[in-house]
């Protein structure tokens, strides 16, 4: 089976090519894409793969940009980290989504899907426009404020007013910039997704917002040590393999 990776995190796109290989050797994965320009590109210019894995965010863009400009027939699972709630709209409409972080267990269940989602996919261009739009309007659709706890209330806070996202003993947390401190009923991975433009997730435990960076600076190994302008004694690194992303991401407007 030829299948093609779409994903801007090579690390990522690393990972999940090891684990579907795992799962079936004899997949054969023709090539990574990493933005939404080289995956129309590519397209243009090559035959369709057996099945396509790829990403929702693509940096500032989705990935749905993609199937809107070329006609392709392959079947496409998406992987991200909205839950299913937010992705209904791929089941009532035969397209089916791997969250993140999956795992081998999850790539399998999907494998085994394929033969199925491959009749599924056999629909009209307008009609895969239309399922795209719904996904698209729901993911763009997103609130400029978030709800943190505080004992038995609930409070909403803009956005803008966080510094920085970060897990502690597996519980989130808001830090604002007048350094105040709230836990959140949400997972890094959503928070991220949904914040892609001012947030930077600086590795597993991490989330900051641009406006909280005061500088960075080279640390071991060819990583770099995030310095904020609020209080927070916590170090944040950025590894070796995200630090050119990091620097792209800072220059951003």
């Amino acid at each position: 089976m030829r299948v093609i990776i779409i994903e801007d995190e090579l690390f990522t796109a690393k990972d999940l090519e090891r684990t579907v290989k795992t799962v079936e050797p004899n997949i054969e994965v023709i090539a990574i894409l990493q933005s939404v320009e080289e995956a129309i590109d590519y397209f243009k210019n090559n035959g369709e793969p057996d099945l396509i894995f790829s990403d929702i965010q693509l940096g500032k863009h989705l990935s749905f940009e993609i199937f809107k400009k070329i006609k392709i027939s392959a079947p496409v699972i998406f992987c991200t980290a909205y839950n299913e709630y937010a992705l209904e709209a791929f089941n009532s409409n035969g397209i089916d989504y791997l969250l993140k972080p999956f795992n081998k267990n999850s790539i399998e269940k999907t494998l085994e899907k394929y033969q199925n989602l491959k009749q599924k996919f056999n629909k009209s261009q307008d009609e895969i426009s239309i399922i795209l739009n719904k996904i698209e309007r729901k993911i763009t659709n997103k609130s400029s404020s978030i709800v943190v706890f505080v004992g038995d209330k609930i409070i909403p806070i803009e956005i803008s007013n966080i510094a920085v996202f970060y897990v502690e003993n597996e519980i989130t947390y808001a830090l604002t910039f007048d350094n105040k401190k709230y836990s959140v009923n949400e997972k890094l991975e959503t928070l991220e997704t949904n914040n892609v433009q001012s947030f930077f997730r600086a590795n597993r435990q991490f989330l900051i917002n641009r406006k909280a960076i005061k500088d960075a600076a080279n640390y071991f190994n060819r990583k770099l040590i995030v310095n904020l302008s609020i209080t927070f004694e916590q170090q944040i690194i950025i590894s070796k393999l995200r630090k050119a992303d990091f620097l792209a991401w800072l220059t951003e407007a």
